[in-house]
């Protein structure tokens, strides 16, 4: 019997310090400013063809002339994406689709970009996309930028 509570105690122990680390890595991660939630599906086909796969679910912080996208169901202290706004090639917005909805946060819109030829969609929030656009276009002179 105390066998068995101390092991509980134990799983219980590790299972809070593991929500507290989830806790503090978001915190941390936000802790310059300059961040948004923003799901992420890399290499994603034309248009809505894989339906809701492949969709990972993060936050993207501004960081000088790039942004880096963490996933937020993980303890990595670095991001998993960086995408550079001189590479990034704005190709078409718009609305989830079929399952895209379920897999993605209500009221997303999606952000079809090219990035040094791979195709990335990116889902935020109507927000978070002004401030993306209007970042992407607020590149130093010189820099080719398209946000079609």
């Amino acid at each position: 019997m105390v066998l068995a509570l101390v092991l509980f105690g134990a799983v219980l122990a590790l299972v809070l310090l593991g929500l507290f680390v989830f806790g503090l890595r978001r915190r941390w991660i936000q802790r310059s400013g300059g961040t948004f939630d923003c799901s992420l599906r890399w290499n994603a086909p034309e248009g809505a063809e894989a339906g809701g796969k492949g969709w990972a679910y993060g936050v993207s912080r501004y960081s000088g002339d790039h942004i880096e996208w963490f996933r937020v169901f993980s303890y990595a202290p670095r991001p998993r994406r960086v995408l550079e706004r001189e590479s990034i090639e704005v190709l078409e917005r718009r609305t989830p689709q079929g399952e895209e909805e379920l897999a993605l946060l209500s009221d997303s819109v999606i952000l079809a970009c090219a990035h040094r030829g791979v195709r990335v969609e990116l889902a935020m929030s109507e927000d978070a996309l002004t401030g993306f656009l209007a970042w992407l276009e607020a590149a130093p002179p010189g820099q080719r930028v398209n946000v079609a």
